[in-house]
């Protein structure tokens, strides 16, 4: 569950709100298959209105591997009278201090600060696609942000990104022959 909610960049409700029915294909991304898109019905709303629907496309392979997975051999053998992504034995889907509370067991095996929250995947998701050379708007549309500003909020780049970029631009300024690692983002896995 928690991977999904990083490999999307999913709020909690969002993600808690998944059905199986709102993964489905992107014909300009075949090579996810069935997982492609993530349709989001239960968006943050704004002053009242009701949930905004937006389209996470996929980016990362292995969440396709994640979803599919859960999909195809964990919920085909779950009885529940839920369409949900995520039952619960009792209700008809887990609740959000279950998934809280899973995040703190995972967060704490994994050695981080306690006080984080699952909402920390979602920018761990923003930078992580900014790190790897997505253009900023594709980011806003991806999470649901209205205005640029709040995406840039969620944004906390490592310092190697940070080195990178300013080693490409003055490559550029002096006019020098830029190396393949000076321009070329890499991604790596920064333990925060």
């Amino acid at each position: 569950m928690l991977k999904v909610a990083y490999g999307w960049g999913l709020r909690r409700r969002e993600l808690l709100m998944l059905e199986r029915c709102d993964f489905g294909p992107n014909p300009k991304a075949s090579e996810f298959g069935a997982f492609g898109v993530c349709h989001v019905r239960f968006g943050k709303a704004a002053n009242g209105s009701p949930p905004r629907r937006r389209g996470v496309l996929t980016v990362m392979d292995w969440s396709v591997e994640v979803i599919a997975e859960w999909v195809d051999e964990v919920l085909t053998d779950w009885r529940a009278d839920s369409s949900g992504l995520w039952p619960s034995e009792r209700h008809g889907r887990v609740s959000e201090d279950r998934l809280n509370a899973a995040f703190a067991a995972s967060a704490a095996a994994a050695g981080l600060p306690a006080g984080l929250s699952p909402h920390c995947l979602r920018h761990s998701y923003v930078s992580h696609l900014i790190e790897d050379g997505y253009d900023p708007l594709f980011v806003q549309q991806q999470v649901g942000h209205r205005h640029s500003s709040t995406t840039a909020l969620y944004t906390s780049v490592s310092s190697d990104y940070r080195t990178r970029v300013l080693r490409a631009a003055l490559d550029k300024m002096i006019g020098g022959t830029p190396t393949k690692k000076s321009i070329t983002p890499t991604r790596e896995v920064d333990e925060k």
